[in-house]
C-alpha cells in the first residue's frame, strides 16, 4: 500500500459568504510530482494557504504524515517537513543570493549563544557545508554565477528560482510550489522541473499549482482539477487530458 503523506478530507475555507474552497478531498502519495491545475479563481492557491496554516480551516481535516495540522500555526507545520515556496518570491533583498539561501538551511548550530562561543569550530564546519549544499542547489536553477550578487539585483524570473532554490534547502518532506514555471523561459522552466523529478527519488514530494500544462503533465504522477472551490477530477496526466470535466472546468469548453 503506498503511504499517503498529505490527506486532505472535506476541507472548506470561505471567506464572508464566498467558498473559495468547497468540500475539497485529495491525497498527496510519498514521491513523485502531484499536480493542481483550474483556472484563476479556482481555489488553489487558497487550499495551500490553509494547508499551509495561513488560513484555517472552516470545515474538514488535514493530516500530515497521519497527524492533524489544522490548528498548528505555520511554524510548526514547517518544523514537521512541510515547506512552500511562495508563488511572488518573499526574500530579503539586501541581502546576497547565497545569504538567502543559509538564511532558509535548519538547524544552524550558530544560532545558540552557548555554541556560538564553545563549539566555535563545530559551527563553522556546518556553515561550510551548508554554503557547499546551497552553492549546489543554486547551480541546478542556473543562479550559482549570481551567489554573491543581492537579491533586489536579479530579475523577476531570478528571483522566482531563488525562492524555489530556498524551499528545497530547508530540505522538506513536502515541497508544495506555486506556478514554479511562471516568469521563467520555457526551456529553463523545463530543466527546473527535471531537477524537482530528480530530487522527488531524494526524499522530497512536491504539490505543485501550475499553468504550463505542457511542462507540469510530462513530469506529473497525478493531476487533480480543481474550479470553482472543488476538486472535479484527478488522476494521471494522460487520463486528465482526455477528460472532458478537465476541458470544462480548465478552458472553459465543451
Amino acid at each position: 500500500m503506498e503511504d499517503i503523506l498529505l490527506k486532505i478530507r472535506d476541507v472548506s475555507k470561505h471567506f464572508g459568504g464566498i467558498y473559495a474552497v468547497n468540500g475539497v478531498s485529495l491525497d498527496v502519495k510519498h514521491g513523485g510530482i502531484c499536480g493542481l491545475v483550474g483556472p484563476n479563481g479556482s481555489g488553489k492557491t487558497t487550499l495551500f494557504n490553509t494547508v499551509l496554516g495561513l488560513h484555517r480551516p472552516d470545515e474538514g481535516t488535514i493530516h500530515f504524515h497521519s497527524r492533524c495540522i489544522n490548528n498548528l500555526a505555520p511554524h510548526r507545520i514547517y518544523e514537521l517537513g512541510l515547506v512552500n515556496s511562495f508563488q511572488l518570491p518573499r526574500l530579503f533583498p539586501q541581502l546576497t543570493v547565497l545569504d538567502n539561501m543559509l538564511v532558509a538551511a535548519r538547524g544552524h548550530q550558530g544560532d545558540r549563544l552557548v555554541n556560538s562561543i564553545f563549539l566555535r569550530e563545530r559551527w563553522q564546519e556546518q556553515e561550510k557545508e551548508l554554503i557547499e549544499e546551497a552553492l549546489g542547489i543554486l547551480e541546478l536553477v542556473e543562479l550559482d554565477t549570481h551567489a554573491f550578487s543581492f537579491a533586489s539585483q536579479l530579475s523577476g524570473g531570478q528571483r522566482k528560482l531563488l525562492e524555489i532554490a530556498r524551499g528545497l534547502m530547508a530540505k522538506p518532506t513536502l515541497l508544495l510550489l506555486d506556478e514554479p514555471a511562471a516568469g521563467i523561459n520555457p526551456v529553463l522552466g523545463k530543466k527546473l522541473f527535471e531537477k524537482l523529478w530528480d530530487f522527488s527519488h531524494n526524499g522530497t514530494t512536491f504539490f505543485v499549482v501550475e499553468h504550463r500544462l505542457e511542462i507540469l503533465f510530462e513530469f506529473a504522477s497525478w493531476v487533480y482539477v480543481m474550479d470553482k472551490g472543488k476538486v472535479v477530477t484527478g488522476g494521471q496526466p494522460r487520463t486528465i487530458i482526455s477528460d472532458p470535466v478537465f476541458y470544462r472546468a480548465y478552458l472553459g469548453e465543451e
